[in-house]
């Protein structure tokens, strides 16, 4: 139950975010699936916004969907850290394996690199800026998840004076 409120107050959080700082982000209304030190799990529901006219997801909304387990981990090991840090992305490179025609799942499994980085971060006037790879699956009907594209972005930290 305490994981299942977790999660709710986690999607919340990052959904306020979008609406009062990045609206786009919003309007895909993404949902935390998993949030921890080490990974990030977010879900983006396939939808009339998220669809393209093929029937499967829109790539404007995959991009969303990698920016959204990215930062939102990044942002988690920042809040741990307890440090003032800027973050941005620098580059999003993206392949794509197979069309989505479902909910997509976006996990990011970076939690310790971004910890370091976050560090080197703090102790430096210089920004830090790393690779960062999501991958992006769809749900078969055994359970099991099926990969539908790989992103790497460069998350780039700098901290704030």
């Amino acid at each position: 139950m305490e994981a299942t409120l977790q999660r709710f107050k986690q999607t919340w959080g990052m959904r306020l975010f979008g609406w009062l700082k990045i609206p786009l982000l919003a309007s895909v209304r993404p949902v935390v699936v998993e949030l921890s030190e080490t990974r990030c799990v977010v879900r983006v529901p396939l939808r009339r916004w998220t669809r393209n006219h093929l029937g499967s997801m829109y790539f404007g909304a995959l991009a969303i969907g990698a920016d959204c387990a990215g930062g939102l981990l990044a942002m988690e090991q920042i809040k741990r850290s307890g440090g003032k840090v800027g973050l941005v992305f620098k580059a999003f490179q993206a392949q794509f394996l197979k069309r989505p025609e479902s909910d997509v799942y976006f996990i990011c499994e970076e939690g310790e690199a971004i910890r370091d980085q976050v560090r080197r971060a703090l102790e430096s006037v210089e920004r830090i800026t790393e690779p960062m790879h999501i991958q992006a699956a769809v749900k078969t009907p055994d359970g099991t998840f099926e990969p539908v594209a790989e992103f790497m972005l460069e998350l780039s930290l700098k901290r704030k004076s």
